[in-house]
């Protein structure tokens, strides 16, 4: 199972940020807007992770990571607007295992979440993902459908790979075009028609192997991957 990150943050556009680039590069997230609710998630979820906002309403940050080290060791990485020295000693005295500043670059928080996970001993693999007759290396980056005793490679590009190990992560559950764009395109091709384009000739591929109707559009709103076996 893919490391679990809880994205304490009030600021909507910044927590989607997190949440789209760790998605993208293989971890499962879930999302807090205030302190109360990080330090509740943290209790019934047990995260891998936490990046953990100082300026929070109802628990700042520095209240939520006293209660997280009150209960344990759960990794934190502190991310505020704060960029004084003092601050920054502040977390680590507390017991913040890293420190980013706003604004930042979202691929060096994914780097240093990796980090942080390595140095505690669990390192976010990529592993294997199976779902019904659908089995994913996110090392290799390869898939295969195993229907009608037979196994049967997929020669997927790297997008519709992305988006089919995306919504493998998460069986039966509907995605809109506008999360898997933001999951799973990069740069400039990030158009919702484009989507449809990529899952069109995924939903092909899948259907040449053996496993048609697992990739089904839900009308008015995205995609599901079925559980077919």
């Amino acid at each position: 199972m893919n490391a679990l990150v809880l994205i304490a943050e009030d600021e909507t556009e910044i927590a989607e940020i997190l949440d789209a680039y760790l998605t993208r590069e293989g971890f499962r997230t879930v999302r807090a807007a205030d302190g109360r609710t990080a330090v509740d998630l943290h209790l019934t979820l047990k995260p891998d992770l936490i990046l953990l906002d100082v300026t929070m309403p109802r628990l700042d940050g520095w209240e939520v990571l006293a209660e997280v080290r009150r209960r344990g060791d759960t990794p934190v990485i502190m991310v505020t607007a704060l960029d004084k020295d003092i601050d920054r000693l502040q977390g680590l005295r507390v017991g913040a295992d890293d420190y980013v500043v706003k604004p930042f670059n979202p691929i060096e928080v994914v780097a240093r979440a990796k980090a942080v996970l390595r140095r505690a001993g669990l390192a976010q693999a990529g592993g294997l993902l199976r779902a019904g007759a659908l089995s994913i290396d996110l090392d290799g980056y390869m898939a295969k459908v195993g229907a009608d005793g037979r196994t049967t490679p997929l020669q997927l590009t790297l997008t519709e790979f992305r988006i089919l190990a995306h919504m493998a992560r998460a069986p039966m559950k509907v995605f809109t075009r506008s999360e898997l764009v933001d999951a799973c395109l990069p740069g400039g091709d990030a158009l919702d028609r484009t989507v449809d384009s990529h899952v069109s000739n995924l939903r092909r591929k899948l259907e040449q192997a053996g496993a048609a109707g697992m990739l089904a559009g839900v009308r008015g709103v995205g995609y599901r991957l079925t559980m077919l076996e």
